[in-house]
């Protein structure tokens, strides 16, 4: 059983906001392999099913950022889901718009849904996929800036990258190096 976990807010005030990019991946993934549709549990709405030969459960945390931790904890607990057998998909400054990085563990960076899962399992050594959205200008305006939708030329490149992730999802869970750099040579020859 794998655990993809989307990070995002609930509320349709946030549905277009960089933040919720995790959400976006979420969806996208519910939608490209007929997973059946959302359902509350573990303080989050769950799309249980399998995604070509694996079983997998599509979390999105309906905690807030802030509180990702408590939907993740009970969402492992309750389908008894190892660390390592996760992913969670965030949105990250550091990485320019569209940008895609993996990796284990780490630092949260700042990044509250990422501090409260690591805070809830006690550890960061889980996977994750970050999805660039890039920098504002000024650092104070990071929390305002991460609430805003993209401007249009990034938000048309946001949907191209979603719809890659969740096509290429399984190879990502299975190696995600190799699944990255096939995307980084393709990027790169446009």
């Amino acid at each position: 059983m794998k655990l993809i976990i989307g990070l995002g807010n609930p509320g349709s005030e946030y549905t277009a906001t960089r933040h919720n990019v995790g959400f976006w991946v979420a969806d996208a993934l519910q939608e490209v392999f007929g997973l059946p549709g959302f359902a509350k549990k573990c303080k989050g709405l769950v799309a249980k099913g399998r995604m070509v030969g694996m079983d997998v459960v599509v979390l999105k945390p309906q905690t807030f950022m802030n509180l990702s931790g408590e939907s993740v904890q009970a969402a492992m607990a309750f389908y008894k889901v190892a660390a390592a057998d996760m992913l969670v998909i965030h949105d990250e400054l550091d990485l320019v718009v569209g940008r895609l990085k993996h990796k284990i563990g780490g630092s949260d960076a700042g990044h509250n849904g990422l501090k409260s899962i690591t805070a809830a399992l006690g550890t960061g050594e889980y996977p994750r996929l970050r999805i660039g959205i890039g920098r504002p200008e000024h650092k104070s305006q990071v929390s305002d800036y991460v609430l805003e939708p993209f401007g249009a030329a990034d938000a048309l490149l946001m949907r191209e990258r979603v719809a890659w992730v969740a096509e290429n999802m399984p190879k990502l869970v299975e190696d995600p190096h190799v699944a990255l750099a096939k995307l980084e040579a393709v990027a790169k020859k446009a």
